[in-house]
């Protein structure tokens, strides 16, 4: 079992990672930004760091550890239901105005967010800060790009 100390370190850097993420996405005026994506990185390393727990909290003995891992991935479950409530929350940021679709980036970003809590929380730290460093650059380089002004120019 890993330790209250690695525990914590694993939520702080989730959350920081998160807050990058919600920075960008404030800083172009986005409502889902810094304190959503904290929550949503936290929230999903927590979770996660509960259920890579369980199988330690519930055996009787250091040796059933094995035996309650490869016999019951239930524990798991808990990190699989954080990508569907994240779906979820995600679908209250999308919303349609006209013909336009608007927040469905945000939306993605914080199922991002989460995936980012997820692999912080599991201890996939390099993954998770690598990832973390891409999405932001994607973002702001891909905001760049009118991909509805060139649409327009493209079609007769």
């Amino acid at each position: 079992m890993i330790s209250f100390g690695e525990m914590l370190l694993r939520l702080g850097v989730a959350i920081l990672l998160g807050a990058l993420v919600g920075f960008e996405r404030e800083s172009i005026g986005k409502k889902a930004g810094v304190r959503t994506a904290m929550l949503v990185a936290g929230g999903a390393a927590l979770f996660s760091l509960v259920a890579i727990s369980l199988p330690y909290r519930i055996a009787q003995t250091a040796g059933d550890v094995p035996a309650i891992i490869a016999g019951n991935s239930g524990f798991l479950m808990l990190i699989a239901n954080v990508v569907v409530g994240i779906g979820f929350l995600g679908a209250g940021i999308i919303v349609r105005q006209g013909t336009r679709v608007i927040g469905l980036t945000t939306a993605a970003s914080v199922w991002f967010v989460a995936a980012i809590g997820v692999a912080a929380g599991v201890g996939l730290i390099a993954l998770a800060a690598t990832t973390t460093l891409g999405m932001i650059f994607l973002l702001i380089t891909t905001r760049r790009i009118d991909f509805h002004h060139r649409k327009k120019e493209i079609q007769p």
